[in-house]
């Protein structure tokens, strides 16, 4: 599906959604390589434009430090749900929906590190765009999370086109051939697959490919 199509699919959603008083917080969830960061990102200045203020709250800013992975001996699994602060991303949900005013974590690619309130979500954004991996699995504590979605939207790609972007992601990096389908088969691709087959249909509302 077009990424153009995509994004009028969400936001005419969140558009019709029934009015409330209260933060909404739409969830983009996907494996990784779906598409979900550039969706999110689009339907947050969609929304924007449309009058409705939105921020973006990316689950990437709470990745855990590597030198705690390192301790951890999951270093090598970086993106896993063990990998992330799963705690700190559930009591900035809550912030999210009960602060008017908040600053949060966002992750930098280029120095492979989170910077802390990197982003402010603003009191005049009533609604919230939050995107990642696992805000749709089914496992012990991300569950959990389904109570906090106002609107839920899955992206999933045929796992073939994941696999193809994932290699591209690390080629783009500066990884060979070679090592970049290694890491992509070692970690990337379990991690597709994790979020593909423990999928938490209930909190989903729409699904796109």
């Amino acid at each position: 599906m077009e990424l153009d199509h995509q994004v009028d699919l969400v936001t005419r959603a969140v558009l019709d959604l029934p009015k409330s008083e209260g933060r909404r917080l739409i969830a983009i969830g996907g494996p990784p390589a779906s598409g979900k960061s550039t969706v999110a990102a689009k339907v947050r200045d969609r929304l924007t434009a449309a009058g409705l203020p939105c921020g973006l709250l990316p689950m990437d800013g709470f990745h855990l430090d590597n030198s705690v992975l390192s301790a951890r001996g999951l270093l090598d699994r970086k993106g896993a749900p063990e990998t992330f602060d799963l705690t700190g991303f559930t009591a900035t949900l809550d912030a999210a929906r009960n602060q008017s005013d908040l600053s949060i974590p966002v992750f930098d690619r280029v120095s492979d590190s989170v910077i802390p309130d990197g982003a402010r979500i603003t009191s005049d954004q009533r609604h919230v765009v939050v995107e990642g991996n696992y805000l749709f699995l089914d496992a012990p504590g991300w569950r959990d999370l389904a109570r906090y979605w106002d609107y839920g939207v899955f992206i999933a790609p045929p796992l073939p086109e994941l696999k193809r972007r994932l290699i591209q992601r690390w080629l783009d990096h500066g990884l060979s051939p070679k090592d970049a389908e290694a890491r992509t088969n070692g970690n990337d691709l379990p991690n597709a697959e994790l979020v593909l087959n423990n999928l938490n249909a209930d909190s989903v509302n729409l699904r796109l490919s």
